[in-house]
């Protein structure tokens, strides 16, 4: 006859025989957490203080600041610098200060909305 003919595997057999060693597609389990009890200590040098993070920033985004200022003088005294490395270093010094202005904008923003709320 001319009909169709059933083919002599499933699908699925198909797929298992292609990849044996894969079995059904399942998403990844994360690792286990360690079960925190209220008596456990926290580790607190793992993780840094709000404060320590934002004048830890502050301090980098000032000591850039410092070196592109450098550079700048450097370029303008006649010392041997690169003036596209000069660019750069004042281009980064400008792009940290702006993120950090974003960040302290945030910040501020969301000091007014907490401080707006009603209790």
């Amino acid at each position: 006859m001319g009909g169709l003919q059933q083919a002599p595997y499933t699908i699925e057999e198909t797929d298992n025989a292609m990849n044996p060693i894969q079995g059904p597609l399942r998403p990844p389990t994360p690792p286990p957490m360690p079960a925190m009890s209220p008596s456990m200590p926290m580790d607190t040098e793992e993780v840094p203080s709000f404060k320590n993070l934002l004048m830890d920033g502050i301090e980098q985004v000032n000591a850039m600041q410092h070196q592109a200022d450098t550079a700048v003088q450097q370029l303008m005294t006649g010392d041997d610098i690169d003036p596209a490395a000069v660019l750069t270093t004042v281009q980064k010094a400008d792009m940290s200060f702006r993120m950090m202005m974003q960040i302290r904008n945030k910040l501020m923003q969301a000091f007014q909305e907490i401080k707006e709320i009603r209790i």
